[in-house]
């Protein structure tokens, strides 16, 4: 494969040509945060290399990528290029059902005005202390209010969790409390009500990613019987 041909294909888009068939592909993406993501994919080490010769001299530092961590064959292509490790997220599986919740808070489906002002809070508040970055990935369609549930105290919303509505498994994407309103298990009455609603309509499992560090996160989901899965590692060549 020392014969495969790069060809920048668009801004975001490589593919390696051998005798005219794609042998590898690579691509870079900006999240909402504003970090840059690659991935290459690649049959040959060869040509995992060439790609990423082409890639990065071009491509803005920092770079970051996400790595299955019990894929050691791929870890150590990108260790080669530089790229070290920044933070861990263990996938969990959460089992689903009707939990019960003391929290004096109301649980319901978010609106628009009032949720996006939350969210403004929640970031303001996160930047502050350990930063967006650190929080899960925002994906496709993670701005629309379905997929939202809130927690409100009063006639404010102080806390959200957004589920992806993947079928057999709904993924928890973010839960988040306003600080002022943390310790009083409204975090417990969000994941339950929106467990409950995925055993009701018949997905008995849900899947969700927490870092490493945060701990309080990782005891929540595991108070609801939640297992770790496997776990995937955040690199970065600065």
């Amino acid at each position: 494969m020392q014969s495969a041909e790069i060809t920048r294909v668009s801004e975001r888009h490589w593919h390696a040509l051998d005798d005219d068939q794609v042998v590898g592909r690579g691509e870079v993406w900006r999240r909402p945060d504003g970090r840059s993501f690659l991935s290459i994919d690649a049959w040959h080490g060869t040509v995992f290399d060439r790609l990423a010769g082409a890639m990065l001299p071009t491509l803005p530092k920092p770079l970051y990528t996400v790595v299955d961590e019990d894929d050691l064959d791929l870890l150590s292509q990108w260790e080669r290029l530089g790229f070290g490790p920044r933070r861990r997220e263990w996938e969990l599986v959460v089992p689903t059902g009707d939990f019960a919740s003391a929290a004096e808070v109301t649980i319901g489906p978010a609106e628009a005005g009032p949720l996006w002002e939350l969210d403004s809070s929640i970031r303001a508040e996160i930047d502050a202390t350990v930063g967006w970055h650190n929080m899960p990935a925002e994906v496709f369609g993670a701005h629309d209010p379905s997929r939202y549930t809130v927690a409100a105290v009063g006639d404010r919303c102080v806390g959200l969790v957004r589920v992806a509505p993947i079928p057999r498994r709904p993924r928890i994407g973010l839960i988040a409390v306003l600080s002022a309103h943390r310790r009083r298990g409204i975090g417990r009455a969000l994941l339950a009500a929106v467990l409950g609603a995925a055993h009701r309509a018949g997905a008995p499992f849900a899947g969700a990613e927490v870092n490493q560090a945060n701990t309080a996160a990782l005891a929540l989901f595991e108070s609801f019987g939640a297992r770790r899965e496997s776990s995937n590692l955040e690199l970065v060549l600065r």
